[in-house]
């Protein structure tokens, strides 16, 4: 591998800083891409990555920073300018014309013509066949792209690109969508483009493929800078804690969440003793009574597989249990709750509630089963902004406050009443938009949505992410009094310490596969991310 420190960048970010209303999404982050180099990047949801490859695309315009591109100042005001000066982007989604043949998406702009101008068509498919031969694609370039694999539809966009006399190549989780023979393709690309002394961002989560690849990394976390460096001087455990914002070295004890601190029981064991309070729904209303704990599970997922997503996972959590899934962004830990909800079509595996099946690709069947998803994205798959508090919360539990098809209002005002008094949602009446309402009540009045339902299991996505610290305890607080009630809880977060202190025990996922359970005294920072960090088995073949 080159490291080609002391060559002069191609692209570069000085002090780049990047605001939308409400949100610092870039604070001075810098970041030097030099010929013959491989600079990974990386961090998690929300770290700036993308605003900053839309930045460097000409997407974004810097609000403060300077761009150099070739030694001098730059500004990008289109992504055509930046591609026609030779920066070159691969996107997780293929970004061509599905419906024209594969010559001509690969070769678009670029066609071969003979006289007054005309496409010679017998040039440009043979020379479509002679590029993507390199990149391992056989197949009839005549043929419409959408017909092609999206593997073969990445490595043509990738062909593509490098085509074009790039002097940079960014690739966005370039391997999501391939198989193994075309992973290994891509990388003997990367290698020739690194030789060729073109510079090559790679984004990606998967550290078998950064440590593999990549020469230099950068970790951006909140919008800034957290590292930068040679990559191979950088062990894993310490390029997740950077990813994270976990210090090794002063892992607290106790932290500030609101758990309870009687957590990690063994698991199907009595919890403590519940305390009713004067907001806690009575066995009358219409939140229905408190679950008996039992030592079986109440949901058990069995083999949950989808191509290129999911591998195999098995998950269970039973009454009264709180089970964390932890994992890097793109483990698949979300797309594993979307699973057992029915939100997301598998290739196998089984979903049983109670120890019947539940049929699959139905969120209906599971919501009627009692499991119940709070989204990870709440205003694009949760609130209806243009609907009120009481609207929203009382969504899902419409047809069963009614009869014979007429819903009763005084009902809808009941549940609402008992909701939002036991979850404290602060808004001006039941009727004020839910969109006027802080991050923090809006999560608080899709939880209540959730919990009209009268769920046996919860799978809570990222459940306190973008709300407030006064929210957050909240939010934790009632995960915990739910599960003292008898509430099975998945509970995903990239928070570790909120997982750490929430969860009895936790699976840890990589690249769609669990690869380690954590219980009782096992359930700490350091485990998990070490069970993150630990290498993968060489395959066989």
């Amino acid at each position: 591998m080159i490291h080609s420190t002391g060559v002069e960048p191609v692209l570069e970010a000085r002090g780049i800083s990047k605001r939308f209303p409400g949100v610092l999404a870039l604070d001075g982050v810098s970041l030097a891409l030099r010929p013959g180099e491989v600079h990974a990047l990386v961090g998690e949801n929300g770290a700036g990555k993308s605003t900053l490859i839309k930045v460097f695309t000409g997407v974004y315009r810097p609000d403060g920073g300077e761009l150099r591109y070739r030694g001098a100042p730059a500004a990008f005001g289109t992504p055509m300018e930046a591609q026609r000066a030779g920066i070159q982007t691969i996107y997780q989604e293929v970004n061509l014309v599905p419906m024209m043949s594969v010559a001509r998406n690969l070769l678009l702009g670029r066609e071969p013509r003979g006289r007054f101008g005309v496409i010679d068509a017998a040039a440009m498919y043979g020379e479509a066949e002679r590029v993507l031969a390199g990149y391992g694609v056989e197949t009839d370039v005549r043929r419409p792209l959408r017909t092609l694999g999206v593997g073969a539809q990445q490595m043509v966009a990738l062909a593509r690109a490098v085509s074009v006399e790039a002097r940079v190549v960014i690739m966005d989780e370039p391997t999501s969508s391939l198989e193994p023979r075309e992973v290994e393709t891509l990388f003997g690309v990367i290698g020739r483009l690194r030789d060729s002394g073109i510079a090559v961002m790679y984004v990606s989560h998967r550290l078998d493929e950064l440590y593999r690849v990549c020469d230099r990394v950068t970790v951006l976390r909140d919008g800034r800078l957290a590292h930068t460096g040679p990559l191979a001087e950088l062990e894993r455990l310490r390029l997740i804690s950077l990813m994270l914002g976990r210090d090794l070295s002063d892992v607290r004890s106790r932290g500030l969440t609101r758990f309870s601190r009687d957590r990690h029981r063994t698991p199907g064991a009595p919890s403590t003793e519940d305390t009713p309070t004067e907001d806690t729904p009575t066995e009358d209303t219409p939140t229905g009574d408190t679950p008996a704990k039992e030592e079986g599970a109440v949901v058990e997922a069995r083999g949950l597989t989808r191509r290129h997503v999911l591998d195999g996972v098995d998950v269970s959590v039973r009454p009264g249990e709180v089970v964390g899934l932890g994992g890097l962004l793109g483990a698949g830990r979300t797309e594993t709750a979307k699973a057992i909800v029915g939100a997301l079509p598998l290739d196998d595996g089984q979903v049983l509630v109670a120890g019947l099946p539940l049929r699959a690709g139905s969120t209906a069947a599971a919501i009627r089963a009692g499991v119940s998803l709070l989204p990870e994205d709440r205003k694009a798959e949760g609130i209806i902004p243009t609907l009120s508090v009481r609207e929203n919360i009382a969504l899902a539990a419409l047809p069963s406050l009614g009869r014979a098809g007429v819903v009763s209002e005084a009902r809808i005002d009941r549940v609402v009443e008992i909701f939002m008094r036991r979850l404290r949602i602060k808004a001006a009446s039941p009727h004020q938009l839910v969109s006027e309402l802080s991050g923090g009540n809006q999560q608080k009045v899709l939880l209540a949505r959730w919990l009209a339902v009268r769920p046996k299991v919860l799978l809570l996505d990222e459940p306190t992410r973008g709300i407030d610290v006064g929210a957050k305890a909240e939010v934790q607080a009632l995960i915990d009094e739910l599960a003292q009630e008898g509430l099975g809880v998945l509970l995903i977060s990239s928070d570790l310490e909120e997982l750490v202190e929430g969860a009895d025990r936790i699976l840890v996922l990589r690249e769609g596969a669990v690869v380690g359970e954590l219980s009782g005294d096992e359930v700490t920072e350091e485990r998990i991310m070490a069970t993150i960090a630990e290498q993968a088995e060489p395959s066989d073949g």
